[in-house]
């Protein structure tokens, strides 16, 4: 560990040397300009520290918005969900233990870059906390469910709470109004997990008629250095049959899937992805794109289609030729995790019709990108313009991340909640009428 600390001191940017958000508009939307792949064994390190907020920071919403906080001190607040009743439901969840993932210098590099950049520092809360607004402005906090394993996927269906752990798809039973689950788990299905899971989150949503459930499953590499064996079932969406727990691969080649999201009007399944490292500044980009079932999107052998990721071999040519262009790229190494439709949005004008993106933010990128919460414009159920800043300010004057977004989710109210897992913070945006004091 010593001696990966001081290779990381080696090719670790100095803070402070370049700032923020400087991706170019170029790496955004259907058609982005790709930079040509550099390599590099050992990868820029550009990490922002995680500091926190203090006591009352927070960061600057979109003119003609108002920003809260909905609860503070949480534990590495990772994912949302809100139940019918109103109630959210926050995940806390951190990696779980994975004692082969993160072996070899750039694992070890691996390791010191996330905990710098506040992941991995400490054991999993492994809970899911529930927030219930008691009208007043004051929330009541709850712990809904404990002794889980790095939960963060949730969906109701009936009377029946599906979680998704990050090696299991589990089902308890909820009443309406419940503040505490502690009923024994089901298990629905085993989720790719292991001693490495190296994208560990495993995201779910839930078909409208309750029939089925999709779960995002990342790869278990950056770009299969671990070999072909160790993907096998993974860098894909699945769709899990709800009552029976059979399951097949919706689609696949997604290196890292994990905001889900249904687009009303063509009732198409979109997931924001997260794209390989060691590329390159600008390459390649993250994504969101409507899910085809049955498709192909590249991972590992081709990223954006069909441009080759030579690192990666033996190559699969025949495979390759079926890979899908996504439809929205979100900038290069943004880490966009959080997705959700802005449905019931009471937000102000542009931000009704269209998609909100939680970006974690960079560590492999020279200039930051990323750290904050964009909007993307749809029209007629696509894509329809430039992304929109909603949330921004996670990175200090020095480069220090005061903040990390990364799940989103609108509440009954229709104003957006973010999960900030630097800040422990779930902050709410709303327009001033509606903003909680």
């Amino acid at each position: 560990m010593k001696a990966a600390a001081s290779i990381v001191a080696l090719c670790l940017l100095p803070a402070g040397n370049v700032h923020s958000q400087q991706s170019s508009p170029e790496e955004f939307g259907p058609n982005p300009e790709l930079a040509a792949p550099e390599e590099k064994w050992l990868p820029t390190l550009h990490i922002a520290t995680a500091k926190g907020w203090g006591a009352y920071g927070a960061p600057q919403g979109a003119p003609g918005t108002v920003v809260t906080a909905v609860a503070r001190g949480l534990k590495h607040p990772r994912w949302l969900y809100v139940l019918p009743n109103g109630d959210i439901l926050v995940a806390e969840s951190d990696a779980p233990v994975r004692p082969d993932d993160g072996t070899g210098v750039k694992g070890r590099i691996s390791g010191v870059v996330m905990k710098r950049a506040g992941a991995g520092a400490k054991l999993s809360a492994n809970q899911i906390t529930l927030l219930r607004d008691r009208g007043d402005g004051a929330v009541e906090r709850h712990i809904f469910l404990q002794g889980l394993n790095s939960p963060i996927g949730m969906a109701l269906i009936g009377g029946n709470f599906y979680v998704a752990d990050s090696d299991a798809l589990l089902r308890f039973p909820y009443k309406t109004g419940d503040t505490e689950i502690r009923a024994q788990s089901m298990q629905v299905a085993a989720l790719p997990g292991g001693t490495i899971n190296h994208h560990w989150t495993k995201s779910l949503i839930a078909s409208a008629d309750g029939q089925k459930l999709y779960v995002g499953v990342g790869s278990n590499s950056n770009a299969a250095e671990n070999g072909l064996a160790a993907e096998s079932e993974r860098a894909s969406v699945w769709e899990i049959n709800a009552g029976s727990g059979e399951h097949r691969i919706y689609a696949s080649g997604l290196r890292n899937p994990v905001g889900l999201a249904w687009e009303p009007q063509t009732g198409a399944l979109w997931v924001a992805v997260n794209e390989r490292d060691e590329m390159g500044d600008r390459l390649p980009p993250d994504y969101m794109t409507g899910l085809r079932a049955g498709a192909f999107y590249g991972w590992p052998f081709s990223y954006y289609g069909q441009h080759i990721d030579a690192r990666v071999k033996p190559q699969n040519p025949d495979l390759v030729a079926t890979a899908i262009a996504p439809d929205y790229a979100l900038g290069a190494h943004t880490a966009s995790l959080g997705l959700c439709w802005s449905g019931g949005s009471t937000l102000p004008e542009p931000f009704r019709q269209g998609m909100f993106v939680g970006q974690h933010g960079s560590w492999n990128r020279k200039t930051h990108s990323g750290y904050k919460v964009i909007f993307i414009p749809f029209t007629d159920g696509k894509p329809s313009g430039a992304p929109i800043d909603v949330l921004t300010g996670f990175l200090s004057a020095k480069d220090d991340a005061q903040g990390r977004p990364v799940g989103v989710a609108m509440d009954k109210r229709g104003t957006l909640l973010v999960a900030d897992d630097v800040g422990d913070v779930v902050w709410r945006v709303s327009a001033p009428n509606g903003a909680l004091h």
